[in-house]
């Protein structure tokens, strides 16, 4: 059965390296065998999380500077992770740009979100997505097989719930962007038409969509959160190793175009 799960011959690239679940994925990766290159921002690449990766992994990562939104720079980090790591047969499209209650930064008003704030999200979000699904699934195309998992969210389904952060206060009030959730929507969209394009050249293309996720929050939003979740809590980093590996591997050999939902539940009421 363990070898359902077993990524030991293959190359996996995950982009967002150091951001919240970039190590979570590719940490299951490396478990579960693969050889993984982490993409992220040059910038980004000297945080602490970087580091310990490659601490941990030793030569089984790689961590290479690229942005998502500059194709060049896609090409290069492909070609370097085909000439030190192999051919990737699994990308997870992890980069994004999300704005918790705690970042810093401006708050605006619904009417008065610039667009340029909203423009941000989508390149990034879902442009981003496909132009890493375009050069990486490249190679994956021509070798017949692969495994594609866009990271989703629950609210690429549900609008989120503004009452959950409204015991914050400030003026103005906290707001969720709202191109968050319409760009993880259009990620969804994206996953279905990539998983009919590609589905007869052996590649596979899914969504993991993970619910509120643990992270040092204050106790009054978990409260507000979790009584909102069937089961009760939020998700811990662990309760989303499973779902990744199960669309990475073999496991999911006949799954394809699909939304996985990590919520506990949260979208069922």
């Amino acid at each position: 059965m363990s070898s359902l799960f077993n990524l030991g011959d293959r190359v996996a690239v995950v982009t967002g390296a150091s951001g919240k679940l970039g190590p979570v994925w590719i940490t299951a990766l490396a478990g579960a065998g693969a050889r993984v290159a982490g993409l992220d921002l040059a910038s980004s690449l000297g945080r602490t999380e970087v580091a310990q990766l490659g601490e941990q992994l030793g030569d089984r990562f790689r961590a290479y500077a690229a942005d998502v939104t500059s194709r060049a720079s896609l090409e290069e980090a492909c070609a370097r992770c085909v000439a030190e790591l192999g051919a990737p047969a699994v990308l997870v499209n992890n980069a994004g740009i999300d704005s918790p209650p705690v970042a810093a930064g401006s708050r605006f008003r619904m009417e008065d979100v610039p667009f340029e704030v909203s423009r941000s999200i989508f390149e990034v979000n879902t442009l981003g997505a496909f132009q890493s699904a375009q050069v990486f699934g490249r190679e994956m195309l021509k070798a017949g097989r692969g495994s594609i998992v866009n990271i989703g969210s629950l609210y690429a389904s549900v609008s989120p719930d503004l009452r959950f952060y409204d015991h914050l206060g400030g003026d103005p009030p906290f707001l969720k962007p709202p191109a968050y959730g319409a760009s993880k929507a259009a990620l969804l969209n994206l996953t279905k038409y990539l998983a009919t394009a590609w589905a007869p050249r052996g590649v596979r293309v899914n969504a993991l969509s993970p619910g509120g996720v643990e992270a040092g929050q204050d106790a009054e939003f978990k409260r507000k959160f979790c009584a909102r979740v069937p089961l009760g809590r939020m998700a811990s980093l662990d309760d989303l190793v499973g779902p990744l590996l199960f669309l990475a591997s073999d496991a999911s050999s006949y799954v394809t175009g699909i939304e996985l939902r990590v919520d506990g539940g949260f979208t069922v009421w």
